[in-house]
């Protein structure tokens, strides 16, 4: 039986955005955009659909006295990657 896939994660960004988040503590969104190779607008834009989603948290701050935004995936967010790998794992039989 295959499973439908999670419509927040199954577009490029938004998946690509938590398969980075998944391997470290935080990244920062200038990381991010550079990895994704992706615009500010469309990354603040699917950085909203994954918050809104409560799959990643956004934290504010200041480094080096200019405003630094980075991100953290949530337990609920690391939960939806996960079932969404085990789906894609089903549908290509590995």
């Amino acid at each position: 039986m295959y499973n439908d896939l999670d419509p927040v994660l199954h577009s490029q960004i938004r998946l690509a955005i938590i398969s980075i988040l998944i391997g470290v503590k935080q990244a920062e969104f200038n990381y991010i955009k550079e990895e994704t190779k992706t615009s500010a607008g469309n990354l603040s834009f699917q950085i909203s659909k994954l918050q809104e989603a409560g799959y990643v948290k956004v934290l504010k701050g200041y480094k080096n006295n200019y405003p630094l935004t980075s991100l953290v995936v949530t337990v609920k967010g690391k939960k939806a990657f996960d079932n969404y790998v085990k789906t894609m794992k089903n549908y290509l039989k590995i």
